[in-house]
């Protein structure tokens, strides 16, 4: 007799695929989303909005998202800041988003929104580097995989060299508005020189980011509550870049926001560029893990590509498609030896479990049998004396 499924049986096994491919489905929304925060960003900045008055804004509704969901969430996890906690914030919060962004909207106003998103691919990279000197990342020279990720991350950081010194896209019929870029106000260089400083600033940022990361192994072992870090964060980010435009833009004028785009922007990139995705990329991180998040960064370079050449008429020039080529190629290595690294920590957990469990099961058994052989003499006694 031949058994059909049935309905209900068909419908568990679709809830079970969509369950299986939200992550995929979620992490494809996301690059677009963070394709969008850069071509809206980059329009603003080109309209005249200040890049240090971007970083206090963003921050500001950032703060606003996410600190009333941050304080409800207290009631079930409770968890005090001290000072060194404090501290802690406070050095991540300067480095990881007050610096970097403030440095990488620099770079995003000098060079071209396809460079910046190209660029941030170094941050496996350098981040791997960074954690093999302060002793985070295990160095063997005989293991394939740590070779493969010494390799990738030279291919990395040579084609964002060769995306830096060969000429790149130059932005059609938009000229930089020269009052709103610091290193404009110091500069007055030829296009391929600026080129140059804006992609030394995205390096500089991507730097930032991966120091952020690493310090985040300190911090969240100070202060584990997840959602009220990104708060604090957000907020002390907030005070430390309007204390950055108080010093370089002290006239009331920079903090105006002239256009409905800029607004627009604004929100956009802080309600679900630093808001909305934190929730989404802490989603997936405990789904599928980090290495699954990161395998998706080079999908925004394409995606922030076409964006800029349609909406924001970017030229695409050769040494641009060769830097970001090989950025993406080496950034692949990397991830490729860091993912065997997951592979081989889980293949050692799963053998000191097994291990652990034998060798609990032969004390229990050891400790049934002390129990059995105390328990026969008595035995023996009481049917004696009958």
């Amino acid at each position: 007799m031949i058994r059909y499924p049935s309905a209900k049986s068909q419908l568990v096994q679709k809830m079970e695929g969509l369950e299986y491919y939200k992550p995929l489905i979620v992490m494809l929304v996301l690059q677009f989303t963070y394709g969008a925060v850069s071509i809206s960003t980059r329009a603003s900045l080109l309209e005249g909005m200040n890049p240090r008055v971007f970083v206090v804004y963003r921050q500001a509704i950032a703060t606003l998202v996410i600190s009333p969901i941050a304080y409800f969430s207290r009631r079930k996890t409770k968890c005090s800041i001290g000072w060194k906690s404090f501290g802690l914030i406070f050095l991540a919060a300067l480095i990881g988003i007050t610096t970097s962004q403030i440095i990488f909207l620099e770079g995003l106003y000098l060079a071209s929104a396809s460079a910046g998103s190209a660029m941030f691919n170094l941050v496996p990279a350098i981040t791997f580097v960074v954690a093999s000197i302060v002793g985070y990342e295990p160095i063997n020279i005989r293991s394939f995989r740590t070779i493969a990720k010494i390799l990738g991350t030279v291919v990395c950081v040579t084609s964002a060299g060769a995306m830096a010194l060969i000429k790149g896209p130059k932005l059609v019929n938009a000229p930089l508005p020269p009052s709103n870029s610091l290193l404009l106000l110091i500069s007055s260089e030829s296009d391929d020189t600026l080129w140059l400083l804006g992609c030394l600033c995205l390096f500089g940022s991507s730097c930032c980011w991966s120091f952020w990361l690493i310090i985040q192994v300190p911090v969240t072992r100070n202060y584990p509550d997840h959602l009220s870090l990104s708060a604090w964060m957000c907020f002390i980010a907030t005070v430390q870049s309007g204390t950055v435009v108080c010093f370089s833009d002290p006239h009331l004028e920079a903090w105006k926001v002239g256009s409905y785009l800029q607004l627009g922007s604004l929100l956009y990139a802080g309600i679900v560029g630093s808001g909305i995705s934190v929730f989404a990329q802490s989603w997936i991180i405990q789904k599928r893990g980090p290495v699954f998040s990161a395998m998706f960064n080079p999908l925004n370079t394409v995606i922030v590509t076409i964006m800029a050449s349609i909406f924001l008429h970017e030229q695409i020039y050769v040494g641009s498609v060769v830097g970001a080529v090989g950025i993406v190629s080496g950034l692949y290595v990397v991830l490729w030896g860091k993912a065997k690294d997951l592979e081989e920590l889980k293949e050692e957990h799963a053998k000191k479990t097994t291990l652990i469990l034998q060798e609990n099961h032969i004390k229990t058994i050891q400790v049934l049998v002390d129990e059995s052989n105390i328990k026969a003499p008595l035995l023996l006694k009481q049917t004696n004396n009958v």
